[in-house]
């Protein structure tokens, strides 16, 4: 399905904000970039803040769909290996999907300026992460395949170290196969560490 101008515009948006910043995105050569007119593309949106959140609300709903969220998490697993496949799943999808990508190079300088920004980048950096894991080791627990313990802990553990390198992987994207292997092998260990039994 061809995307529409207004889908075109906040594309266009998302790059110029993660190249750019907010403040230096000009809605003229926005347009420009496009081959519309200024004027075509307030038809779409009355100021760069419309576009703006717009963009946000559209990237919270991408990233619940595809990732999951608090409210939409994955299916638990059966085992510890379907644990390890879904985790890596997530974090290719994480890692490799432009869009992606680029709203965590939006979200880490523009959460210093911008509150909804700040709010998302603690989401989607740390509590919403955080949160899904919980639910996942809470009923991981319940079927018998981790052993007890603080679920909101074991999330925690799990996701900080997990969220550093896929920090590390946007800085040197050269290293992507031993990040990625990285964190296979930390994921291991620490199903290894908590499996029950």
């Amino acid at each position: 399905m061809e995307a529409t101008t207004k889908e075109k515009i906040l594309d266009a948006a998302l790059v110029s904000f993660a190249e750019k910043g907010y403040k230096g995105t000009n809605l003229r050569e926005l347009a420009a970039g496009m081959g519309l007119s200024k004027s075509a593309l307030y038809k779409h949106y009355a100021s760069k803040e419309d576009i703006w959140n717009a963009l946000l609300d559209r990237m919270e709903r991408y990233y619940s769909e595809r990732f999951g969220s608090p409210e939409s998490t994955p299916e638990v697993p059966d085992s510890c290996e379907e644990f390890l496949a879904m985790t890596m799943r997530m974090l290719s999808f994480t890692i490799h999907d432009e869009k992606v990508i680029l709203t965590r190079r939006v979200l880490l300088t523009e959460q210093f300026r911008d509150e909804r920004a700040r709010h998302f980048a603690t989401l989607h950096f740390l509590t919403g992460t955080k949160d899904i894991y919980t639910k996942i080791f809470a009923g991981m627990m319940e079927k018998g395949i981790l052993r007890q313990d603080d679920p909101a802990l074991l999330a925690f553990a799990f996701t900080s170290p997990i969220t550093a390198l896929v920090h590390l992987c946007d800085r040197e994207k050269e290293k992507e196969p031993e990040i990625l292997a990285e964190m296979e092998t930390f994921t291991r260990h620490f199903l290894k560490t908590y499996a029950a039994g």
